[in-house]
C-alpha cells in the first residue's frame, strides 16, 4: 500500500509566514524603484533552484520553509515522476499507470492514431474505456531508478590527457564505457549526467515504458489560448494538459506504487509547492564576457533567423486555412523559438542582470586571489576564456550564414549541394570517388538527387526566408549575396534567383549534369553558387570552432569544479534534461507597470474571448467551450503562477504539495523567466501553470470524463 505524507493543518500557517518572511529578503527590481548598479549584490539564488534529488540542501529547505523532504518522500517524487518522450516531463497519477503531461507535449502525435473524419488537434480525444484507448507508435516514458556519483573515476581518467582535445576524448571514452558497463549489467537505459559543468558527474539509471496509450486529450483552442502570442506570457488562460496510459509487455496496464495523488482545491497563495521535472539546459555558470558573446554576436543572429522563418509559416498559415492542422505545429514551433531568443536578448540587455552576475565573478575571483592554492588551481580561467571568446567572435556571422540547415533550408539547396558535391566527384579518377558516385552508381545517385515532387510555394518562401536572413546579417554591400540575390530582399530576391537559376525544374538540372563538372561549378546558378563559395570556407571556420569549444569546455569544467569546491550544493547545478524538483509558491509580481496575480479563473477565458471579437487566432474557443455550463463556476482558478524555478523541458512537471498531492501542471513560464538561461530572479521569474482544481472541474463539467475523473479522484481505476 502506497503510504501518505501528511503535513498537519495547524503547521501550515506556520510555514506559509516563514516563507513570505523569506521572500522579503530578495532584491526588489521594481521600476518604482532607482536602480543604483553599484548598491546590486549576487546571491546563491541568482543560480536557481533546481535540486538533484541526491543532493537536496537540507539547511536551505528548512530556513526557507520549515520543511526538509525526507528520503521516502524523495524517494517517491522521483519514482511518480517520468521523463516524456525526448523532451518533456509527466508523472504517474494513479496505480494504474495513469500518466499526466501537457497537450503540446504530444499533440505532434495526434495524426499518428488518427482515424477517418477525426480531427483529433482540432476536437481532442476521449477514451470512454479501456478498450478503446489509443497505442501512440514510437512514445516512451522513462522513470529514474538510481542515481550514483562517478566525479572521480572521470576526471581522474581526464587528468591524463595533455591537451584539451585529449581531455575531452578521455572523458568521453570514459562515460561511453561506464554507461555500457550499466546497461549491461542492469538491462536499464544508462546515462552520464555533467553538473556544475563536470564539477560533478552522477550515472543516472532508468526504466523505459514503451507501450503508451492515449487516454484523453483536450481540444487545441483550450490547450492552447493564445497561441504563439501567449506562449512565455501571464496571465494566462488555458489548460494545457493530455492523460495517457503506461501498459506492460503483457499489454496490460502498469501497477506501480509510486505516483502523485490529486489535490480537491490546490494550493493557496504562499504555500510550500514543488515542481518535479526535467529542466531542459541553463548556462548559469557561464561568466560576463560570455554572456557578453550571447547579447552581441550570437543571440541577435539566431533572433534574426527565427524571426525571417516565422515570417514564411505566418504567411502560409494565413493563405491557406484549409490546412491548418498542417501548418499549425511548424509555426508555433518557430514562434516558440523567436519568442525564447527575444526573451534571452531582452534579459541580457537588463543592467540588473549583468550587474549580479558581475558582483558573483569579481567575489569569485578575489576568494581565488586570497587563496594560493586556489589562484594556482584556477586562477588562469577567466583570461583563457576571454581568449577563447575572441576566437569565437572571429567569423561567428559566417559561421551562422553559411550554414544551411536541412530544417529550414530550401529544396534548391538541397539540390545544389549534392549537385556540387557530384560535380567534385566527377573530376576525380575513377578509383577515388565515393561508391555512389563510381560507374556502376552513377546513374542511380544522379537520379537520386532532384525530388520527384516538393512544394513550390513553401520552397519559395524558404527563399525569402534565406535572402532576408543572410542579407541583414550580412549586409546589403555583401559581394556573394549580390551574386546570389543581387542585392536584394523579399520577393525581388525570390525572383532574382529563381530567374538566374538551373535548378528550378527537373528538365533544367538533368541538362545542366550532361556539363562538364567545371561548367557546373562555375555556371551562373546562385544556388550552386553560394554553395562552392561558402561550404569549403565553412569548413574551415567550422573546425577552428571545434577546437575553440573544446577548450571551452574544458575551462567550463574547471570553473564548475571550482564553484562546486567553493559552494557545493547552496548553489544549484546547471540544468541539464534530468530530474529536479524546484521549490516555491504561488506569487503575483510586477509587469507592464501594474500587477500580475497569482491566480488567475475562468472568467478570464471568456474575456479574452469576447474582447478579441470572437475571432479563431489566436484566443478563439471551441464550440464546446463557447457557452459557459451553469455547473462551472468561473471564479474557480484555471492557471497559477509561483516562484518556482523551471526552464524548457519542464513541460508536463506535476507541481505538487508537501502532501505529494498535484496542484497544478507546469506548462510554460512567463516573459521574463525567459533570462532564467543564464539567472534566475524570484522578483518577477515565473512558472507558469494549470490550477489542479480548474482543470478538474473542466474535466467534470466540459468535458463529462467520468471514467477519468474517477480514476484520478481515487489513484486508481474505478469500475
Amino acid at each position: 500500500m502506497r503510504s501518505r505524507f501528511i503535513v498537519k493543518t495547524i503547521l501550515l500557517p506556520l510555514i506559509v509566514c516563514a516563507v513570505l518572511y523569506s521572500e522579503t529578503t530578495y532584491a526588489q527590481h521594481s521600476i518604482y524603484e532607482p536602480l543604483n548598479l553599484k548598491e546590486v549584490n549576487s546571491a546563491n539564488v541568482d543560480f536557481g533552484t533546481m535540486w538533484t534529488f541526491d543532493d537536496i540542501p537540507g539547511e536551505y529547505f528548512q530556513k526557507t520553509y520549515g520543511f526538509v523532504p525526507e528520503e521516502k518522500w524523495l524517494k517517491n517524487a522521483r519514482l511518480s515522476a517520468l521523463q516524456f518522450g525526448g523532451g518533456c516531463s509527466a508523472a504517474f497519477v494513479s496505480q494504474d499507470g495513469l500518466i499526466m503531461t501537457n497537450h503540446h507535449c504530444g499533440r505532434g502525435d495526434l495524426y499518428k492514431i488518427q482515424q477517418e473524419g477525426e480531427n483529433l488537434l482540432r476536437d481532442g480525444f476521449y477514451a470512454s474505456s479501456l478498450e478503446e484507448e489509443r497505442k501512440i507508435p514510437d512514445l516512451y516514458v522513462d522513470q529514474l531508478i538510481s542515481i550514483k556519483d562517478v566525479t572521480n573515476e572521470i576526471i581522474s581518467k581526464m587528468e591524463n590527457g595533455n591537451t584539451t582535445k585529449e581531455k575531452i576524448d578521455l572523458r568521453d571514452s570514459i562515460m561511453a564505457a561506464l554507461t555500457a558497463d550499466c546497461q549491461e549489467e542492469t538491462g536499464l537505459k544508462c546515462r552520464i549526467v555533467t553538473l556544475y559543468n563536470g564539477g560533478k558527474y552522477s550515472l543516472y539509471t532508468y526504466k523505459r515504458f514503451d507501450d503508451i496509450r492515449l487516454v484523453m486529450a483536450p481540444d487545441f483552442q483550450i490547450a492552447a489560448t493564445g497561441w504563439d502570442w501567449d506562449n512565455f506570457t501571464y496571465p494566462r488562460y488555458e489548460l494545457d494538459f493530455a492523460f495517457y496510459r503506461a501498459y506492460d509487455e503483457n499489454g496490460d496496464p502498469v501497477k506501480t506504487d509510486n505516483y502523485f495523488t490529486w489535490s480537491k482545491q490546490g494550493a493557496e497563495e504562499g504555500e510550500p509547492i514543488f515542481v518535479i521535472g526535467r529542466p531542459g539546459n541553463t548556462d548559469r555558470l557561464h561568466t560576463i564576457v560570455e554572456l557578453e558573446y550571447y547579447r552581441d554576436n550570437t543571440y541577435p543572429i539566431s533572433l534574426i533567423r527565427y524571426n525571417e522563418l516565422y515570417k514564411v509559416y505566418e504567411e502560409l498559415f494565413n493563405k491557406h486555412p484549409e490546412r491548418e492542422s498542417e501548418l499549425l505545429n511548424s509555426l508555433l514551433g518557430v514562434g516558440n523559438g523567436r519568442k525564447s531568443y527575444a526573451g534571452r536578448l531582452l534579459g541580457l540587455k537588463d543592467n540588473y542582470l549583468i550587474a549580479k552576475k558581475t558582483d558573483f565573478e569579481n567575489r569569485l575571483k578575489e576568494k581565488v586571489k586570497n587563496n594560493p592554492s586556489l589562484n594556482e588551481k584556477y586562477g588562469h580561467i577567466w583570461k583563457a576564456i576571454e581568449q577563447v571568446i575572441d576566437e569565437l567572435k572571429i567569423d561567428v556571422d559566417k559561421s551562422a550564414t553559411y550554414t544551411l540547415p536541412n530544417w529550414n533550408r530550401s529544396v534548391y539547396y538541397t539540390v545544389a549541394l549534392q549537385v556540387v558535391k557530384y560535380a567534385r566527384q566527377m573530376k576525380l579518377p575513377e578509383e577515388e570517388r565515393e561508391l555512389g558516385y563510381q560507374s556502376d552508381k552513377i546513374l542511380e545517385t544522379r537520379n537520386s538527387i532532384y525530388p520527384e515532387s516538393f512544394d513550390v510555394e513553401l520552397n519559395n518562401l524558404l527563399i525569402k526566408y534565406h535572402a532576408n536572413f543572410v542579407t541583414k546579417v550580412l549586409g546589403k554591400d555583401n559581394e556573394l549575396l549580390k551574386n546570389v540575390y543581387g542585392g536584394f530582399l523579399d520577393n525581388e530576391a525570390v525572383n532574382y534567383a529563381l530567374k538566374k537559376s538551373k535548378l528550378t525544374t527537373k528538365e533544367d538540372f538533368e541538362n545542366l549534369l550532361k556539363s562538364e563538372p567545371d561548367q557546373i561549378l562555375n555556371c551562373n546558378d546562385p544556388f550552386i553558387y553560394f554553395v562552392v563559395n561558402t561550404q569549403d570556407e565553412l569548413k574551415s571556420i567550422n573546425e577552428k570552432r571545434s577546437e575553440a569549444n573544446n577548450t571551452l569546455d574544458v575551462l567550463h569544467q574547471e570553473i564548475g569544479r571550482l564553484i562546486f569546491e567553493t559552494y557545493g550544493n547552496q548553489i544549484a547545478p546547471d540544468a541539464t534534461s534530468t530530474l529536479r524538483i524546484s521549490d516555491g509558491v504561488i506569487k503575483g509580481y510586477e509587469y507592464n507597470g501594474t500587477i500580475a496575480p497569482g491566480k488567475v479563473t475562468f472568467y478570464g477565458l471568456w474575456d479574452r474571448y469576447n474582447s478579441f471579437n470572437k475571432k479563431t487566432y489566436p484566443w478563439g474557443l471551441h464550440p464546446r467551450w463557447i457557452t459557459p455550463p451553469e455547473e462551472l463556476d468561473l471564479s474557480i482558478p484555471v492557471g497559477f503562477a509561483s516562484t518556482n524555478d523551471i526552464v524548457g523541458g519542464n513541460s508536463g512537471s506535476s507541481i505538487i504539495n508537501m502532501n505529494q498531492e498535484i496542484v497544478g501542471l507546469v506548462h510554460d513560464g512567463n516573459l521574463e523567466s525567459l533570462a532564467g538561461h543564464f539567472i534566475f530572479l524570484p522578483e518577477n521569474n515565473r512558472t507558469v501553470a494549470t490550477d489542479s482544481w480548474g482543470l478538474m472541474e473542466a474535466l467534470i463539467h466540459v468535458y463529462k470524463t467520468e471514467r477519468l475523473v474517477k480514476e484520478l479522484q481515487n489513484s486508481k481505476i474505478v469500475d
